[in-house]
């Protein structure tokens, strides 16, 4: 009899299945020791100091997308153009951290939860959202 799957990750947690999140945090884990340490010889990374916020794994785990951030979110840019070019050698370094059977591609992006939490408080902060939220508490 033929064994059946679930569908893909939509029916799962929001970030995918459990191995995804836990293999996930491992290449975080593995990319942000390696930038702190200084691992990577590049001026525009030693430059920087660089958040890993999250890494995203494909289902099949042979490509992670990680989510960069530099501290300030200043050269954001330069930041990742230079990590993609150094794809290559963090692709190595990750392969002898983390022991899986398939080294993931590595895809590097800019996080923007920053940026949207600081939209959501300035919206938060405008006149008209605190007349109703003063309007609201004088019902109680």
């Amino acid at each position: 009899m033929p064994r059946h799957q679930r569908g893909n990750s939509s029916s799962g947690p929001a970030g995918g299945s459990q191995r995804q999140l836990r293999v996930g945090e491992l290449i975080r884990h593995a990319i942000s020791d390696i930038l702190s340490q200084g691992g990577v010889h590049d001026d525009t990374l030693s430059g920087h100091i660089i958040t890993v916020p999250e890494v995203r794994m494909s289902p099949d785990l042979k490509l992670a997308t990680v989510y960069v951030m530099p501290l300030g979110g200043h050269d954001t840019d330069a930041v990742i153009a230079a990590l993609a070019h150094n794809k290559k050698f963090l692709r190595g370094e990750v392969a002898h951290r983390v022991n899986l059977k398939f080294a993931p591609d590595l895809r590097f992006r800019a996080d923007e939860r920053f940026d949207e939490a600081e939209r959501i408080e300035k919206l938060l902060r405008t006149p008209a959202v605190q007349k109703d939220l003063n309007h609201d508490s004088d019902d109680t």
